[in-house]
């Protein structure tokens, strides 16, 4: 047990299910965005705990090369999510266990946070998410002192989670600025709904091409007219794994090389946070990026690649490249920016690429469609 004045947190992601509605199909395998659903709780999570193990019960071999711990339910017969919490609390060693299902994707990068200070603030027992709607009592946060607590609830025949919660001293966390942390794979439909578009709170926008063609180039040519416009503008920019915004020499860059997971720095004018990924980290997605924006201040997100993203997106296209073109297999692009008029397959915006104010007054008019 941890002793110091920090509490310590395993995170505990819940795929020990029987998945009836997904017709029995291991949802924490399944793939969602090329990558299985678990991965995706597992990138977000990673980060936030000091520990992460996985509750299955089956293909308990594919779930052990994510190369964390598998833990089953020491009860019989799927008892529920309450079985996994339990098998969890009487294996690990931190003062809490903060919990999350397998076929969540897009879990909030401030889960611990907002869980453990409310839990604090309001000296509660028990952390419980709420998305502004309903709780979401799969999602908590619980001290592992509890168990034997729960141990008894379960043996006595409990199955319910929200009624044992209610039992003990529970604080709401808030999390309905960020409803769609939420959204969960329950049927074989929802696979097709949520991987159709990225959940955002302002408009949202991308610039699809192929290399050379530009899309930085045009990106510092259209900021400032939006700007202009009185557009706030934030950018989402993909990039090669081994990027550095660094400078050798610079106080933070050798700060960051002596191992430093995270680096903020931070003036009058200008704040950045440099922080070190894990060799194994996936590719982020942009469900994850949008929540570290303040977006309250922001009218319009810009997106440089993540060209696979369900993202409404802007092609552009110079004629003089000989490239194909993205929009026939891609129908989230909604208007080509080219240098010369196109004969097209389908009814598709048609922009001047060298046209600049052009462009900024359809994503002006994207803003006003989007809000209205």
């Amino acid at each position: 047990m941890n002793t110091s004045s920090t509490p310590s947190v395993t995170g505990v992601i819940l795929a020990g299910g029987q998945a009836r509605r997904m017709g029995g199909e291991d949802k924490g395998l399944i793939l969602f965005n090329h990558k299985p659903l678990i991965a995706h709780v597992i990138a977000t999570l990673k980060s936030q705990v000091d520990a992460i193990v996985i509750n299955a019960n089956r293909n308990i071999d594919q779930y052990e090369t994510f190369n964390y711990p598998v833990i089953s339910d020491s009860l019989d017969n799927f008892c529920g999510p309450l079985a996994g919490m339990l098998s969890a609390m009487q294996t690990v060693d931190t003062d809490y266990i903060l919990t999350a299902p397998c076929d969540s994707p897009n879990i909030s990068p401030q889960l611990r946070q907002r869980m453990m200070e409310t839990l604090l603030i309001e000296r509660a027992d028990i952390a419980v998410a709420h998305n502004g709607e309903r709780l979401q009592p799969v999602f908590c946060l619980i001290p592992c002192r509890l168990k034997a607590d729960l141990e008894s609830y379960l043996q006595q025949g409990g199955r319910k989670i929200d009624v044992w919660l209610e039992s003990h001293t529970m604080a709401v966390v808030d999390f309905s600025d960020q409803p769609n942390s939420f959204i969960n794979v329950n049927h074989p439909e929802d696979l097709v709904t949520h991987q159709t578009s990225v959940q955002s709170p302002i408009p949202l926008i991308g610039f699809a091409a192929f290399s050379g063609t530009g899309k930085t180039t045009l990106l510092r040519q259209l900021i400032p007219v939006l700007k202009a416009k009185g557009l706030e503008v934030a950018v989402i920019k993909h990039a090669h794994h081994n990027f550095d915004i660094d400078v050798p020499g610079k106080d933070s860059y050798e700060i960051r090389q002596a191992g430093a997971q995270q680096v903020l720095v931070s003036s009058s004018r200008l704040m950045a946070l440099v922080e070190v990924q894990s060799a194994d980290q996936i590719e982020p997605s942009l469900s994850m990026l949008i929540p570290r924006l303040d977006c309250s201040k922001l009218d319009l997100i810009l997106v440089e690649g993540f060209k696979d993203e369900a993202i409404a997106k802007v092609e552009l296209h110079r004629c003089s490249l000989d490239k194909p073109f993205l929009y026939p297999t891609d129908q989230n692009i909604i208007a080509i920016a080219c240098d010369q008029p196109l004969d097209l397959e389908r009814s598709i915006e048609q922009l001047d690429i060298n046209n600049i104010d052009a462009i900024a007054d359809y994503l002006a008019h994207f803003i006003e469609s989007w809000t209205h």
